[in-house]
Protein backbone atom coordinates (compact mmCIF):
# COMPACT_ATOMS: atom_id res chain seq x y z
CA UNK A 1 0.00 0.00 0.00
CA UNK A 2 1.38 3.30 -0.94
CA UNK A 3 1.40 6.12 1.36
CA UNK A 4 0.48 10.00 0.88
CA UNK A 5 1.70 12.90 3.30
CA UNK A 6 -1.97 14.20 2.90
CA UNK A 7 -3.82 11.21 3.99
CA UNK A 8 -1.93 10.81 7.10
CA UNK A 9 -2.12 14.23 7.88
CA UNK A 10 -5.80 13.87 7.28
CA UNK A 11 -6.14 10.81 9.77
CA UNK A 12 -3.86 12.59 12.33
CA UNK A 13 -6.40 15.99 11.98
CA UNK A 14 -9.59 13.90 12.54
CA UNK A 15 -7.74 12.19 15.69
CA UNK A 16 -6.65 8.63 14.53
CA UNK A 17 -4.23 6.58 15.75
CA UNK A 18 -1.61 6.49 13.34
CA UNK A 19 0.33 3.22 12.45
CA UNK A 20 4.42 2.74 12.99
CA UNK A 21 4.65 2.09 9.33
CA UNK A 22 2.72 5.81 8.47
CA UNK A 23 4.55 7.31 10.97
CA UNK A 24 7.73 5.87 10.07
CA UNK A 25 6.78 7.66 6.05
CA UNK A 26 6.65 10.49 7.77
CA UNK A 27 10.36 10.66 9.20
CA UNK A 28 11.70 9.46 6.52
CA UNK A 29 10.23 12.25 3.92
CA UNK A 30 11.11 14.37 6.83
CA UNK A 31 14.59 13.43 6.82
CA UNK A 32 15.46 13.05 3.31
CA UNK A 33 12.95 16.22 2.07
CA UNK A 34 10.76 14.30 -0.04
CA UNK A 35 7.81 15.83 2.23
CA UNK A 36 7.82 19.53 2.20
CA UNK A 37 8.04 22.23 5.23
CA UNK A 38 4.42 22.56 4.21
CA UNK A 39 3.22 19.08 4.67
CA UNK A 40 5.05 18.84 7.66
CA UNK A 41 4.32 21.91 8.99
CA UNK A 42 0.62 20.51 8.75
CA UNK A 43 1.44 17.30 10.42
CA UNK A 44 3.08 19.06 13.27
CA UNK A 45 -0.37 21.60 13.60
CA UNK A 46 -2.33 18.00 13.22
CA UNK A 47 -0.65 16.63 15.86
CA UNK A 48 -0.68 19.78 18.09
CA UNK A 49 -4.38 19.57 17.97
CA UNK A 50 -4.64 16.06 18.42
CA UNK A 51 -2.00 14.37 20.09
CA UNK A 52 -0.40 10.81 20.33
CA UNK A 53 -0.59 8.17 22.63
CA UNK A 54 2.10 6.67 24.26
CA UNK A 55 2.54 3.97 21.13
CA UNK A 56 2.65 6.38 18.76
CA UNK A 57 5.16 8.78 20.69
CA UNK A 58 7.27 5.79 21.16
CA UNK A 59 7.20 4.70 17.57
CA UNK A 60 8.04 8.31 16.98
CA UNK A 61 10.81 8.84 19.37
CA UNK A 62 12.63 5.84 18.31
CA UNK A 63 11.87 6.89 14.07
CA UNK A 64 13.85 9.82 15.04
CA UNK A 65 16.75 8.08 16.98
CA UNK A 66 17.04 5.60 13.86
CA UNK A 67 16.96 8.63 11.58
CA UNK A 68 20.34 8.88 12.18
CA UNK A 69 23.72 7.12 14.04
CA UNK A 70 23.62 6.44 17.45
CA UNK A 71 26.97 6.88 19.60
CA UNK A 72 28.05 4.60 21.04
CA UNK A 73 30.89 5.27 24.12
CA UNK A 74 31.67 1.37 24.96
CA UNK A 75 34.72 1.67 22.88
CA UNK A 76 36.10 4.78 24.75
CA UNK A 77 36.73 2.92 27.85
CA UNK A 78 34.80 5.91 29.90
CA UNK A 79 35.81 5.91 33.84
CA UNK A 80 32.12 7.55 34.91
CA UNK A 81 28.87 7.46 33.60
CA UNK A 82 27.56 8.99 30.61
CA UNK A 83 24.68 11.28 31.65
CA UNK A 84 22.44 14.34 30.86
CA UNK A 85 20.25 17.00 31.43
CA UNK A 86 17.97 18.78 29.17
CA UNK A 87 16.04 21.30 29.91
CA UNK A 88 12.75 22.65 28.10
CA UNK A 89 13.57 26.37 28.01
CA UNK A 90 12.68 29.33 29.64
CA UNK A 91 13.92 32.75 29.97
CA UNK A 92 17.46 33.48 31.28
CA UNK A 93 17.52 29.43 31.72
CA UNK A 94 21.53 28.99 31.22
CA UNK A 95 21.67 26.15 33.77
CA UNK A 96 23.02 24.18 31.26
CA UNK A 97 26.67 26.24 30.69
CA UNK A 98 26.88 25.61 34.20
CA UNK A 99 25.44 22.15 35.24
CA UNK A 100 27.41 19.98 32.65
CA UNK A 101 30.82 20.96 34.08
CA UNK A 102 30.14 20.55 37.40
CA UNK A 103 29.02 16.86 36.72
CA UNK A 104 31.99 17.08 34.63
CA UNK A 105 33.98 17.84 37.89
CA UNK A 106 32.11 15.28 39.91
CA UNK A 107 33.17 12.21 37.65
CA UNK A 108 30.24 12.38 35.22
CA UNK A 109 30.50 12.14 31.20
CA UNK A 110 28.11 15.03 30.02
CA UNK A 111 28.07 14.99 26.31
CA UNK A 112 25.17 17.70 25.97
CA UNK A 113 23.38 18.17 22.47
CA UNK A 114 21.22 21.13 22.85
CA UNK A 115 19.23 23.37 20.53
CA UNK A 116 19.04 26.75 19.72
CA UNK A 117 15.87 28.93 20.84
CA UNK A 118 12.08 27.73 20.11
CA UNK A 119 9.66 30.64 20.34
CA UNK A 120 10.43 33.31 23.69
CA UNK A 121 13.09 31.17 25.24
CA UNK A 122 16.67 31.17 24.58
CA UNK A 123 18.83 28.55 23.15
CA UNK A 124 21.82 26.85 24.87
CA UNK A 125 23.86 26.89 21.34
CA UNK A 126 22.67 30.39 20.91
CA UNK A 127 24.68 31.53 24.09
CA UNK A 128 27.89 29.58 23.29
CA UNK A 129 27.94 31.10 19.71
CA UNK A 130 28.11 34.22 21.89
CA UNK A 131 31.36 33.08 22.28
CA UNK A 132 34.60 33.77 19.29
CA UNK A 133 35.50 30.87 18.04
CA UNK A 134 33.04 28.08 20.14
CA UNK A 135 32.40 25.38 17.36
CA UNK A 136 28.91 24.16 18.49
CA UNK A 137 29.19 21.68 15.45
CA UNK A 138 32.41 19.53 15.51
CA UNK A 139 32.76 16.34 13.83
CA UNK A 140 31.83 12.93 15.66
CA UNK A 141 35.85 12.69 16.64
CA UNK A 142 36.28 15.78 17.95
CA UNK A 143 32.97 15.59 20.29
CA UNK A 144 33.97 12.10 21.59
CA UNK A 145 37.50 13.20 22.36
CA UNK A 146 36.45 16.33 24.27
CA UNK A 147 33.96 14.46 26.04
CA UNK A 148 36.50 12.33 26.99
CA UNK A 149 39.08 14.34 27.81
CA UNK A 150 37.04 17.43 29.14
CA UNK A 151 34.41 15.32 30.66
CA UNK A 152 31.51 17.19 29.03
CA UNK A 153 31.19 18.95 25.59
CA UNK A 154 28.20 21.45 24.78
CA UNK A 155 26.94 21.17 21.18
CA UNK A 156 24.49 21.00 18.25
CA UNK A 157 23.08 18.59 16.52
CA UNK A 158 25.30 17.19 13.53
CA UNK A 159 23.48 16.27 10.20
CA UNK A 160 24.02 12.24 11.24
CA UNK A 161 22.12 13.11 14.67
CA UNK A 162 18.74 12.46 14.59
CA UNK A 163 18.81 14.47 11.37
CA UNK A 164 14.78 14.33 11.43
CA UNK A 165 14.65 16.35 14.42
CA UNK A 166 16.70 18.89 13.32
CA UNK A 167 14.47 19.67 10.94
CA UNK A 168 11.00 19.38 12.67
CA UNK A 169 12.80 21.69 15.27
CA UNK A 170 13.13 24.47 13.13
CA UNK A 171 9.53 24.29 11.61
CA UNK A 172 7.85 24.01 15.00
CA UNK A 173 9.78 27.41 16.38
CA UNK A 174 8.12 29.12 13.06
CA UNK A 175 4.66 27.57 12.71
CA UNK A 176 3.50 27.67 16.79
CA UNK A 177 4.02 24.25 17.41
CA UNK A 178 6.22 24.14 20.11
CA UNK A 179 3.67 23.42 22.90
CA UNK A 180 2.73 19.97 21.99
CA UNK A 181 3.54 17.33 24.40
CA UNK A 182 3.96 14.45 21.67
CA UNK A 183 6.35 16.50 19.69
CA UNK A 184 8.65 17.57 22.52
CA UNK A 185 8.56 14.21 24.04
CA UNK A 186 9.58 12.70 21.10
CA UNK A 187 12.10 16.19 20.15
CA UNK A 188 14.24 15.56 23.88
CA UNK A 189 14.08 11.88 23.55
CA UNK A 190 15.66 11.20 20.22
CA UNK A 191 18.34 13.78 20.43
CA UNK A 192 19.12 11.96 23.64
CA UNK A 193 18.83 8.01 22.60
CA UNK A 194 21.28 9.24 19.67
CA UNK A 195 23.67 10.42 22.46
CA UNK A 196 23.86 6.90 24.22
CA UNK A 197 23.26 7.92 27.70
CA UNK A 198 23.60 6.33 30.64
CA UNK A 199 21.13 8.07 32.35
CA UNK A 200 18.73 11.71 31.31
CA UNK A 201 17.38 14.02 34.21
CA UNK A 202 15.07 16.62 32.74
CA UNK A 203 14.13 20.27 34.03
CA UNK A 204 10.26 20.51 32.79
CA UNK A 205 9.46 24.09 33.28
CA UNK A 206 5.88 25.76 34.60
CA UNK A 207 4.86 29.01 35.05
CA UNK A 208 4.71 32.48 32.50
CA UNK A 209 7.69 32.10 31.03
CA UNK A 210 7.35 28.42 29.91
CA UNK A 211 5.72 27.22 27.41
CA UNK A 212 3.65 24.67 29.94
CA UNK A 213 2.11 27.79 32.06
CA UNK A 214 0.05 25.31 33.71
CA UNK A 215 1.67 22.50 36.06
CA UNK A 216 -0.37 20.07 34.62
CA UNK A 217 0.69 20.57 31.42
CA UNK A 218 4.32 20.00 33.15
CA UNK A 219 3.30 17.10 35.06
CA UNK A 220 1.70 15.36 31.50
CA UNK A 221 5.55 16.74 29.65
CA UNK A 222 7.59 15.12 32.94
CA UNK A 223 5.48 12.20 32.97
CA UNK A 224 5.44 11.34 29.28
CA UNK A 225 9.56 11.61 28.99
CA UNK A 226 10.55 9.47 32.07
CA UNK A 227 7.44 6.93 31.00
CA UNK A 228 9.16 6.84 26.61
CA UNK A 229 12.51 7.26 27.86
CA UNK A 230 12.17 4.15 30.51
CA UNK A 231 10.42 2.45 28.38
CA UNK A 232 13.51 2.79 25.44
CA UNK A 233 15.87 1.56 27.84
CA UNK A 234 16.72 5.17 28.74
CA UNK A 235 16.73 5.81 32.98
CA UNK A 236 15.44 8.75 33.67
CA UNK A 237 13.43 10.77 36.20
CA UNK A 238 12.36 14.89 36.08
CA UNK A 239 12.39 17.54 38.20
CA UNK A 240 9.19 20.46 37.48
CA UNK A 241 10.97 23.90 38.38
CA UNK A 242 8.92 27.09 38.65
CA UNK A 243 9.16 30.06 35.30
CA UNK A 244 7.40 32.68 37.28
CA UNK A 245 10.25 34.70 36.30
CA UNK A 246 13.75 35.27 34.87
CA UNK A 247 15.84 32.64 36.06
CA UNK A 248 19.44 34.46 37.23
CA UNK A 249 19.39 38.32 37.00
CA UNK A 250 20.69 38.05 33.28
CA UNK A 251 18.69 37.67 29.36
CA UNK A 252 20.31 37.15 26.72
CA UNK A 253 22.96 35.54 24.68
CA UNK A 254 26.53 37.00 25.62
CA UNK A 255 25.06 38.74 29.01
CA UNK A 256 23.57 34.85 29.97
CA UNK A 257 27.57 33.11 29.11
CA UNK A 258 28.92 36.47 31.30
CA UNK A 259 26.75 35.18 34.37
CA UNK A 260 27.36 31.82 33.75
CA UNK A 261 31.32 32.52 34.19
CA UNK A 262 30.61 34.74 37.50
CA UNK A 263 28.63 31.96 38.52
CA UNK A 264 31.12 29.30 38.14
CA UNK A 265 33.45 31.70 39.53
CA UNK A 266 31.52 31.89 42.88
CA UNK A 267 30.47 35.71 42.56
CA UNK A 268 28.02 36.24 44.38
CA UNK A 269 25.01 33.62 41.86
CA UNK A 270 21.51 34.54 41.94
CA UNK A 271 19.57 32.17 44.80
CA UNK A 272 17.35 30.57 43.04
CA UNK A 273 19.35 29.62 39.71
CA UNK A 274 21.91 28.13 41.76
CA UNK A 275 18.79 26.06 43.99
CA UNK A 276 18.16 24.47 40.48
CA UNK A 277 21.60 23.81 38.93
CA UNK A 278 22.76 22.18 42.45
CA UNK A 279 19.49 20.08 42.31
CA UNK A 280 19.51 19.20 38.77
CA UNK A 281 23.25 18.15 39.46
CA UNK A 282 22.44 16.03 42.85
CA UNK A 283 19.61 13.84 40.53
CA UNK A 284 21.79 13.45 37.80
CA UNK A 285 24.40 12.36 39.84
CA UNK A 286 22.07 9.83 42.08
CA UNK A 287 21.00 8.44 39.03
CA UNK A 288 24.11 7.24 37.79
CA UNK A 289 25.42 6.40 40.67
CA UNK A 290 28.11 8.80 41.61
CA UNK A 291 27.96 10.01 45.28
CA UNK A 292 30.48 13.23 44.80
CA UNK A 293 29.13 16.96 46.00
CA UNK A 294 28.01 18.96 43.25
CA UNK A 295 28.51 21.94 45.56
CA UNK A 296 32.11 20.88 46.29
CA UNK A 297 33.25 20.93 42.30
CA UNK A 298 31.47 24.23 42.17
CA UNK A 299 33.24 26.42 45.26
CA UNK A 300 36.46 24.88 44.43
CA UNK A 301 36.77 25.90 40.98
CA UNK A 302 36.92 22.40 39.54
CA UNK A 303 34.04 22.86 37.32
CA UNK A 304 35.13 26.44 36.30
CA UNK A 305 38.17 24.79 34.87
CA UNK A 306 36.18 22.19 33.41
CA UNK A 307 34.04 24.73 31.61
CA UNK A 308 37.01 26.77 30.51
CA UNK A 309 38.89 24.00 29.00
CA UNK A 310 35.74 22.98 27.37
CA UNK A 311 35.55 26.09 25.17
CA UNK A 312 38.96 26.19 24.40
CA UNK A 313 39.04 22.33 22.63
CA UNK A 314 36.12 23.56 21.00
CA UNK A 315 37.82 26.50 19.53
CA UNK A 316 36.81 29.31 21.85
CA UNK A 317 39.49 31.39 23.80
CA UNK A 318 41.56 30.05 26.51
CA UNK A 319 41.54 32.81 28.55
CA UNK A 320 37.84 33.67 28.39
CA UNK A 321 37.34 33.15 31.88
CA UNK A 322 40.16 35.60 32.62
CA UNK A 323 39.22 37.79 29.79
CA UNK A 324 35.13 37.31 29.37
CA UNK A 325 35.33 41.14 28.62
CA UNK A 326 37.38 41.42 25.65
CA UNK A 327 35.41 38.64 23.77
CA UNK A 328 31.58 38.71 24.84
CA UNK A 329 30.49 41.39 22.55
CA UNK A 330 28.42 44.43 24.07
CA UNK A 331 25.39 46.42 22.64
CA UNK A 332 26.18 50.21 21.81
CA UNK A 333 22.73 51.07 23.87
CA UNK A 334 22.11 50.18 28.01
CA UNK A 335 19.76 52.20 29.49
CA UNK A 336 17.61 51.43 32.88
CA UNK A 337 14.03 50.49 32.65
CA UNK A 338 13.29 52.35 35.85
CA UNK A 339 9.93 52.08 38.45
CA UNK A 340 7.56 54.46 37.93
CA UNK A 341 6.47 53.27 41.71
CA UNK A 342 7.51 51.81 44.85
CA UNK A 343 6.55 48.68 46.03
CA UNK A 344 7.42 45.40 45.64
CA UNK A 345 7.86 43.31 42.21
CA UNK A 346 4.59 41.02 42.90
CA UNK A 347 4.27 39.73 39.03
CA UNK A 348 5.98 39.38 35.98
CA UNK A 349 4.93 38.10 32.79
CA UNK A 350 8.05 36.25 31.97
CA UNK A 351 6.72 35.00 28.64
CA UNK A 352 6.02 39.03 27.67
CA UNK A 353 9.87 39.63 28.75
CA UNK A 354 11.68 37.13 26.69
CA UNK A 355 9.95 38.64 23.33
CA UNK A 356 10.70 41.80 24.30
CA UNK A 357 14.69 40.43 24.35
CA UNK A 358 13.42 38.58 21.24
CA UNK A 359 12.00 41.49 19.25
CA UNK A 360 15.65 43.54 20.23
CA UNK A 361 17.13 40.83 17.59
CA UNK A 362 17.97 38.24 20.99
CA UNK A 363 16.05 35.36 19.14
CA UNK A 364 14.56 34.79 15.96
CA UNK A 365 10.78 35.29 14.56
CA UNK A 366 11.82 33.20 11.48
CA UNK A 367 13.96 30.05 10.83
CA UNK A 368 16.66 31.68 9.18
CA UNK A 369 16.86 34.90 11.38
CA UNK A 370 20.11 35.86 12.19
CA UNK A 371 21.04 36.77 16.38
CA UNK A 372 22.10 39.87 17.64
CA UNK A 373 24.10 37.98 20.62
CA UNK A 374 24.65 41.36 22.39
CA UNK A 375 21.22 42.38 23.57
CA UNK A 376 19.49 41.56 25.99
CA UNK A 377 18.78 42.45 29.85
CA UNK A 378 20.91 42.37 33.16
CA UNK A 379 20.08 42.81 36.65
CA UNK A 380 16.36 41.75 36.14
CA UNK A 381 14.74 42.30 39.89
CA UNK A 382 13.40 38.92 40.98
CA UNK A 383 10.11 38.37 42.76
CA UNK A 384 9.90 39.84 46.15
CA UNK A 385 12.27 42.65 45.47
CA UNK A 386 11.37 46.20 46.87
CA UNK A 387 11.93 49.01 44.29
CA UNK A 388 11.88 52.77 44.66
CA UNK A 389 10.65 55.13 42.36
CA UNK A 390 12.99 55.71 39.44
CA UNK A 391 15.21 52.58 40.56
CA UNK A 392 15.91 49.94 37.50
CA UNK A 393 13.77 47.01 37.57
CA UNK A 394 16.24 46.53 34.63
CA UNK A 395 19.22 47.48 32.51
CA UNK A 396 18.35 47.50 28.64
CA UNK A 397 20.62 46.33 26.18
CA UNK A 398 19.81 47.28 23.08
CA UNK A 399 21.03 47.67 19.48
CA UNK A 400 20.07 51.33 19.07
CA UNK A 401 17.74 53.89 20.82
CA UNK A 402 14.66 52.70 19.44
CA UNK A 403 14.97 49.35 20.33
CA UNK A 404 15.98 49.68 24.06
CA UNK A 405 13.13 51.90 24.27
CA UNK A 406 10.54 49.79 23.20
CA UNK A 407 12.06 46.80 25.30
CA UNK A 408 11.62 49.39 28.45
CA UNK A 409 8.07 49.99 27.47
CA UNK A 410 7.09 46.16 27.10
CA UNK A 411 9.11 45.49 30.53
CA UNK A 412 7.31 47.78 32.26
CA UNK A 413 4.41 46.15 31.38
CA UNK A 414 5.38 42.97 32.55
CA UNK A 415 6.37 44.12 35.36
CA UNK A 416 3.90 44.37 38.62
CA UNK A 417 4.92 46.32 41.44
CA UNK A 418 2.67 45.80 44.09
CA UNK A 419 2.55 46.21 48.18
CA UNK A 420 3.86 42.81 48.96
CA UNK A 421 4.78 39.47 46.91
CA UNK A 422 6.79 36.57 47.43
CA UNK A 423 9.12 34.50 45.04
CA UNK A 424 7.68 30.77 44.69
CA UNK A 425 9.35 27.60 45.24
CA UNK A 426 11.64 26.97 42.48
CA UNK A 427 12.16 23.41 42.57
CA UNK A 428 7.86 22.14 42.40
CA UNK A 429 7.76 18.45 41.68
CA UNK A 430 9.95 15.47 41.01
CA UNK A 431 8.74 12.42 38.57
CA UNK A 432 10.57 9.07 38.66
CA UNK A 433 9.49 6.02 36.61
CA UNK A 434 6.56 3.96 38.31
Amino acid sequence: MSLLPQEIIRRKRDGEILSEQEIAFMVEGLTSGDIGDGQIAAFAMAVFFQGMNMAERVTLTRAMTQSGKVIDWSGLNLPGPVVDKHSTGGVGDKVSLMLAPIVAACGGFVPMISGRGLGHTGGTLDKLDAIPGYNSTPERALFQKVVRETGCAIIGQTGDLAPADGRLYSIRDVTATVESVSLITASILSKKLAAGLDGLVMDVKTGSGAFAARIEMARELAESIVAVASGAGLPARALITGMDQVLGRHVGNALEVAEALEFLQNDNPDPRLREVVLTLAREMLDLTGLSANPEDALTSGRALEVFARMVSQLGGPADLVENAILYLPRAPVIKPCVATRAGVISAMDTRAVGIAVLAMGGGRRDAADPIDPAVGLTEVCALGDRVEVGQPIAMVHGANEADADAAIAAIRAAVRIGDDGQPGAIILERIVAP
